[in-house]
């Protein structure tokens, strides 16, 4: 089969497009015949040797996938034809992808193979801040950091649903008209997010959702209502910003790190739980993905290429075998 391999850390130039064995799967496990892969943040990452999880080369890069059982181990939940999503770290960026059961999820027939296999990193991430994390209620508000992006915008839509009032911070003009798209009705722009967010939230918001990190975060602080809580879930910036913790102290907030993976992996259930949780919002249609650009596996460092310009409104996936 083909797929997507990482030979040397030289970024995503540099990424081939090879004949690999095809995998079987093991106990508990199923071969999927991929559709769609999702491309995340951490490929750019993982392509430099940047980013925290660390593979042995060569390997196949992409982190989730959507597809169709083609074949199931001994003992697996699966059956041949079931359609599916997958988040397992690696080895997407391929014709065919191992993975187990426990990172296995069905797809509503709602979804299309190409929306489901943009959901299920950026949706389960969100929900892990907003609900496990936070623990969110219906009535608070949330402001969203690079809400144009995958993660920003599952958070933005993921919010609505909930019942939260949520600001959408982005960095242009064409970017609010996206997010616009897909429900925000409060959206402000990066320079001068402090003062637009206040306007909308006098006494400040309950949450920010910040992926983005960099010379935005102490600002973020500031937005923050007393008990306020801010998220962190990166660095797509490239600057990990500091805090003098005195600012905690004297409103009474906090800083609260979101690792959804270092969470999910080693727990089998944790995933399936979280999907339970969603799955209404995801078959009613209230999590769309939006589809920013669609590639051919043999255009992945495109495709990756594209994510690391932070030109991205929405989703990049890559199309292997298509619906």
């Amino acid at each position: 089969m083909k797929a997507i391999r990482v030979t040397a850390l030289t970024g995503p130039d540099d990424v081939e497009h090879l004949d690999v064995e095809r995998p079987s799967p093991g106990p508990g496990q199923v071969l999927i015949k991929v559709a769609y892969a999702g491309v995340t943040f951490p490929e750019v990452l993982q392509t430099r040797g940047m980013y925290q999880v660390k593979h042995d080369l060569p390997f196949t890069l992409g982190s989730e996938a959507s597809g169709v059982v083609a074949e199931v181990g001994p003992d697996s939940r699966y059956s041949v034809g079931d359609r599916v999503a997958a988040i397992t770290g690696k080895g997407t960026f391929a014709e065919y992808l191992v993975a187990g059961d426990e990172a296995t999820v069905k797809v509503p027939d709602s979804v299309s193979l190409a929306d489901a296999a943009g959901m299920p990193m950026n949706v389960l991430t969100a929900d892990f801040a907003l609900r496990v994390r936070a623990n969110a209620q219906p009535g608070q508000s949330l402001l969203v950091h690079g809400a144009a992006g995958g993660l920003g915008s599952a958070a933005v839509q993921l919010g609505l649903a909930m019942g939260l009032e949520v600001i959408a911070v982005v960095s242009t003009q064409a970017k609010a008209e996206a997010v616009r798209e897909i429900g925000a009705t409060h959206v402000v722009l990066a320079d001068g997010f402090k003062g637009a967010a206040k306007e909308i939230c006098p006494g400040g918001v309950d949450f920010v959702f910040d992926p983005v990190g960099g010379d935005r975060f102490t600002d973020s602080t500031r937005v923050l209502a007393p008990f306020g809580r801010l998220l962190v879930l990166g660095f797509t910036a490239g600057e990990i910003p500091s805090i003098k913790v005195n600012r905690l102290l004297l409103k009474n907030i906090s800083v609260d790190g979101v690792a959804w993976g270092a969470a999910a992996w080693g727990h089998p259930n944790f995933i399936h739980e979280q999907w339970d949780v969603v799955l209404g919002h995801v078959a009613a249609g209230d999590l769309n993905p939006r589809i920013h650009a669609n590639y051919p596996l043999t255009e992945a460092a495109s495709a990756i290429k594209e994510l690391d310009g932070r030109s991205v409104m929405g989703k990049v996936v890559l199309e292997v075998a298509g619906e």
